[in-house]
C-alpha cells in the first residue's frame, strides 16, 4: 500500500476582541452560524457543539443559489478555555479522509491571536480549497468581531 503525503495548513490571524469573544466565536452554535460558511454568501443552518472532550462538534454549510449542503462532523480532543481546542474535522462527503484542527488563542492588549493548525489534509487540491474556505471564514468572523 501506497501512504500519500499529508498536507498541513497553518493560518494565524489577528482578531481586535478579547479572546472571551474569541473563542466563544468557535464555541457558541449562535455565533458559529454567523461566521463560518467558507464561501462568500453561503450561510450555515446548523452548527452543534457539545463542548467538552469527546463531545461532537457539526456543522453544515448551504450555498443559498442551488441549496446544496457541505457538511462536517467533529469530536473534541482537548478543550482548554480560552487557550486551546482540538477537533477532529471528518467532511461528510470524504468520511475515510479525518482532518485534525488545532486552535490556540493568545490575547495581548485586548487583541487574540488565533494560530490554526489544520492537519491530514489529503490533497493539494483540497489545501488550496481549505485554505481559500478558512481565510473567506476569517473574514466573517472579523466582521462578526467589529459588529458587536
Amino acid at each position: 500500500m501506497t501512504r500519500h503525503r499529508e498536507r498541513v495548513l497553518l493560518i494565524e490571524r489577528m482578531f481586535d476582541a478579547p479572546v472571551e469573544r474569541v473563542f466563544e466565536a468557535w464555541t457558541s452554535e449562535e455565533v458559529l452560524r454567523r461566521w463560518l460558511n467558507g464561501m462568500p454568501g453561503w450561510e450555515t443552518p446548523t452548527a452543534e457543539v457539545d463542548l467538552r472532550v469527546g463531545g461532537r462538534i457539526r456543522i453544515v454549510m448551504r450555498n443559498p443559489i442551488d441549496g446544496a449542503e457541505s457538511g462536517a462532523t467533529g469530536e473534541y480532543t482537548v478543550v482548554e478555555p480560552l487557550r486551546r481546542l482540538v477537533f477532529t474535522w471528518i467532511w461528510d462527503h470524504d468520511p475515510e479522509r479525518p482532518q485534525l484542527i488545532e486552535l490556540e488563542f493568545d490575547e495581548r492588549d485586548g487583541q487574540t491571536r488565533v494560530r490554526m493548525t489544520n492537519s491530514a489534509i489529503p490533497t493539494d487540491g483540497r489545501l488550496l480549497d481549505q485554505e481559500r474556505g478558512w481565510r473567506v471564514c476569517y473574514d466573517n468572523l472579523d466582521s462578526v468581531l467589529a459588529a458587536e
